[in-house]
């Protein structure tokens, strides 16, 4: 069993691989702010909370992950190296020529990447398909989908969120990552989100509201899951988290690595 220690030596290893490969591709498309915020999030679903089985990607009772923010691909990636889906040159291929990791995921089963997002507001539909066709299978496998708070500005988030709830389907749990910001500034600049536990409570979602950035606090609150609704986490992270100089500053949601930076974001996450 991964402790809270084990669990926080994974978030720091993510983190590293997000900024290694972002440097090496030296791409804008790389959007690191957003990557950084929910390595603790991925920390705990590949450790503790999804099914699934190394040299299988087919794995019939494997549980199913959705990166509907599918722009934080450096997490999902990083993620998978961790759990040897992917090589370390396959990490330092990305967005290279031939590369299988493009900036947004693309299906690639052999990879461990079972769908293809980016499309903002597209995710939580998608789960629900999956959802639904496991449900007639009377299959007990689970979905995990991890939203950007900002993309709840698309009105798909909450059809799809009406009608997980109208068909019960408890077999989903949606991961919001309240970083407070989106591509082009602070959310209550741009649309206010308001109260989004209220939000998706009122959906009839089964909502914990918790600190993303933390461990603990995030394997506590995926393993209560509810036996007639869906379940919705608000994960309150900082956008940036785990590099001080990048915290809550959005330039970094497109910004460049320069080797100077790199090399002091690294000694940072490695302290």
């Amino acid at each position: 069993m991964k402790s809270d220690e084990d669990l926080k030596k994974t978030s720091r290893s993510i983190r590293k691989n997000i900024l290694n490969m972002a440097y090496y591709a030296g791409s804008s498309s790389a959007h690191i702010g957003g990557a950084l915020s929910i390595a603790d999030i991925m920390s705990v679903l590949i450790s503790k909370k999804i099914k699934f089985k190394i040299g299988d990607p087919y794995y019939v009772d494997r549980d199913r992950f959705i990166l509907s923010k599918g722009h934080a691909c450096l997490a999902y990636y990083s993620s998978l190296f961790e759990k040897n889906f992917l090589s370390k040159n396959d990490l330092l291929s990305f967005e290279k020529n031939g590369s299988d990791l493009l900036g947004h995921p693309v299906r690639n089963m052999e990879k461990g990447i079972e769908f293809s997002t980016g499309s903002l507001g597209m995710g939580l539909s998608l789960g629900i398909g999956v959802a639904l066709s496991l449900k007639k299978k009377k299959k007990n496998n689970h979905i995990y989908i991890v939203l950007g708070d900002g993309e709840c500005n698309e009105g798909s988030v909450w059809e799809a969120a009406m009608a997980a709830s109208h068909f019960k389907l408890n077999n989903i749990t949606a991961i919001i990552d309240n970083n407070n910001f989106q591509q082009t500034g602070k959310n209550e600049t741009i649309m206010s989100l308001g109260d989004l536990g209220s939000k998706w409570k009122s959906f009839n979602w089964n909502t914990k509201v918790v600190d993303g950035n933390d461990v603990a606090e995030l394997d506590k609150s995926l393993k209560s899951a509810s036996s007639g609704q869906p379940s919705a986490i608000i994960a309150k992270t900082i956008k940036g988290k785990g590099v001080s100089f990048f915290e809550n500053n959005n330039s970094w949601h497109h910004a460049v690595l320069t080797k100077k930076i790199y090399e002091e974001a690294i000694i940072e996450i490695e302290k």
